[in-house]
């Protein structure tokens, strides 16, 4: 390749790379329990999300609080400190028992958001 055919490449090359960047930035994320989390880690999970944000939407009367278990309460602790601390990857990493999706989690009237 000469090297105006390799300049044009580069070019090319890092607008794409931007334009995915970009793409995966405005991408909406939510951060859930893996399903095969251990209740002592759902617990874990739970305590130390609850301690950084308010965590009152799952509780007994409010819009998250059924299905009432520690998988749907962690699920919700988790995200709530993940979306409040700006939807990095590594605010929903909880010791290796968390996920990134892409897909709304949200049922009735128990909103992720």
């Amino acid at each position: 390749m000469d090297k105006a055919t390799l300049t044009i490449f580069f070019l090319l090359l890092s607008y794409f790379s931007g334009a995915i960047l970009t793409l995966a930035e405005e991408q909406k994320t939510w951060c859930v329990a893996k399903p095969s989390t251990d209740n002592t880690i759902l617990q874990k999970n739970i305590n130390y999300a609850c301690s950084n944000v308010d965590c009152s939407i799952f509780q007994e009367g409010c819009p998250c609080f059924s299905p009432n278990n520690l998988m749907n309460h962690a699920s919700i602790a988790m995200n709530l400190y993940y979306q409040s601390k700006g939807r990095n990857v590594w605010n929903c990493h909880f010791d290796n028992s968390a996920l990134v999706v892409l897909t709304n989690p949200s049922y009735g009237s128990c909103n992720y958001e």
